[in-house]
């Protein structure tokens, strides 16, 4: 048995393949959600789960339970919120849970380490902006460096002495608001696109935003940011008095809005020590940063510590290795140089002919009726046997009970948008006097929202289906959780804990661990093939 350290363990699916071929034991995972902390104890009960991992002490794991073998996970990594300027935010601190990931590899020193993320990780989008403590490291292993301009602010805001307040924390603090003005008002404006929405939120956070209006309109600040921030909500104030309609509202907040933006992300620069090569105004405020990218940093600093490791990675997709779905995760593999000088991700064996579909992973439970409510679903339902099964249901199929079978009730809108939708078509399938007040810009709405599945295809990437409302490709209902872990190859002895929404979210966020079990039992025959025979890792 190899010892594991599961990292970002969600509910387990990781860990589930790991265990499944029967040649490893997860001593630790480490997971923050509580509910997740729930799921993967109940079905993976001889392994300490642990909290934080960034106050985890490695030294302590090992005198506790010995060397560790491999360490697995996910660390999730946001990217640049350049890609999206509706944040307010420079920097995602989940892209410092990567820097933890390399922490317990520098600190374990494992044989091998298996990392899963997104598809987009090797991608330009994932990079770290350069802090001061970064320039040594980044020197000393040759981490490829560029310089990324971060947008700031749009040409149409600038004003003069911009640059001079954004190079001076004690003024950038001074103009910036409180955290819960900023978010009452941007979420005023993020409803701004659709009048009846605005509507609604401005009524339903009226209370809140006077005594925020009243506040501002006291400033006596009379420079461009605190004039802009009076504006807005003056304008706030003046339609609570009907002296402005709500379509108006837009216009008058979004200055103060994108400035607040900007100062947000300026003091980030600071706080993080982020190394600043130039502001440039050009095309609106923008700080042109050094950034590296965050595969580059791993793979440069594994490769070349001392006993470092031989890397391979690659995007894989789930169906390839026998999942419904046609899900990518990018998948770095090491092991260490000491023990083989080459190791490579398993292939899938499933040929795109061969792919398994919707239809192989659930219509044997399509007679079952799911329960709307957690109450009802305490005790599951009981399943009889069933003949005449496929592969993968036959094995997915491995309880009496089944339990998560659960879903949410529909709405009259919805439910008359269900039975409009044939198998493969989404909300853009429908006629256009179906699609009204439901989302605030109907026509940017992904094609993954109200997907009706198809039952010959494997199914796109499996996210929270209850917030995208995939539906079943037969029935007029929603996908219920235990349908979705199904597509993700959970079986259904595995039991998820948690809200109805809890459940999905788990789900979605998960490794198909059919994916994950292909990818440990390569690495296990690499790892017996390498080692001493005859020892603990003989076998």
């Amino acid at each position: 048995m190899y010892m594991v350290i599961d990292l970002f363990a969600g509910a387990g699916g990781l860990s589930l393949g790991f265990s499944q071929t029967q040649k490893y034991e997860v001593k630790v995972a480490f997971e923050n959600s509580p509910y997740m902390q729930e799921t993967y104890r109940k079905n993976h009960p001889n392994t300490e789960v642990r909290g934080d991992v960034c106050i985890a002490d490695y030294d302590e794991i090992k005198r506790k339970y010995g060397e560790i073998d491999v360490v697995i996970g996910g660390p999730p990594c946001q990217g640049f919120s350049n890609a999206n300027r509706q944040k307010n935010h420079a920097i995602s601190q989940n892209n410092m849970l990567v820097k933890q990931y390399l922490r317990a590899i520098l600190e374990l020193k494992p044989k091998a380490f298996v990392m899963e993320n997104v598809s987009m990780l090797k991608s330009e989008v994932h990079r770290f902006y350069m802090e001061k403590a970064d320039v040594d490291i980044v020197k000393q292993y040759e981490i490829p460096v560029k310089v990324t301009q971060l947008s700031l602010l749009d040409e149409q805001y600038i004003f003069e002495g911009v640059l001079d307040i954004l190079q001076d924390p004690q003024r950038i603090a001074m103009y910036i608001w409180k955290e819960s003005d900023y978010y009452e008002l941007n979420v005023i404006y993020k409803a701004s696109k659709n009048i009846a929405k605005l509507k609604v939120a401005l009524q339903k956070h009226k209370a809140k935003l006077e005594k925020t209006i009243k506040r501002h309109l006291e400033e006596q600040d009379t420079g461009h940011i605190t004039s802009e921030s009076k504006k807005a909500f003056s304008a706030l104030s003046d339609f609570y008095a009907g002296r402005l309609s709500a379509s108006e509202v837009k216009l008058k907040i979004e200055p103060a809005i994108m400035l607040q933006r900007m100062l947000n992300k300026a003091l980030e620069i600071h706080n993080h020590d982020i190394i600043v090569d130039s502001y440039s105004l050009a095309k609106g405020v923008c700080a042109n940063i050094q950034s590296f990218a965050v595969f580059d940093y791993l793979k440069g600093i594994l490769e070349k510590i001392k006993d470092g490791y031989v890397i391979d990675s690659d995007v894989l997709c789930a169906s390839d290795y026998g999942a419904p779905q046609k899900r990518m995760r990018f998948v770095v593999i090491g092991i260490k140089r000491s023990i083989s000088t080459k190791i490579a991700l398993p292939k899938g064996c499933f040929d795109k002919d061969e792919y398994r579909t919707v239809r192989d992973a659930i219509e044997d439970i399509e007679d079952v009726e799911p329960f709307f409510d957690l109450e009802e679903d305490k005790d599951g339902i009981i399943i009889a046997q069933k003949a005449g099964l496929g592969e993968l249901a036959e094995s997915l199929r491995n309880s009496d009970i089944l339990k998560n079978h659960i879903v949410t009730k529909t709405t009259d809108t919805a439910m008359e948008r269900f039975k409009a939708l044939k198998q493969g078509e989404n909300f853009h399938s429908l006629d256009e006097s179906m699609k009204s007040n439901t989302y605030t810009d109907a026509s940017r709405t992904q094609n993954t929202i109200y997907l009706r599945l198809n039952y010959d295809e494997p199914s796109g990437t499996v996210v929270n289906v209850r917030k995208s409302m995939w539906i079943h490709p037969t029935l007029d209902r929603a996908i219920s959780v235990r349908e979705a872990a199904r597509l993700q190859t959970f079986p259904d002895s595995f039991v998820f804990c948690g809200s109805k929404d809890k459940q999905y979210q788990q789900v979605g966020n998960a490794v198909p661990p059919i994916m994950a079990k292909s990818i440990a039992e390569k690495l296990a025959r690499v790892l017996h093939d390498n080692l001493p025979k005859g020892g603990i890792y003989g076998g």
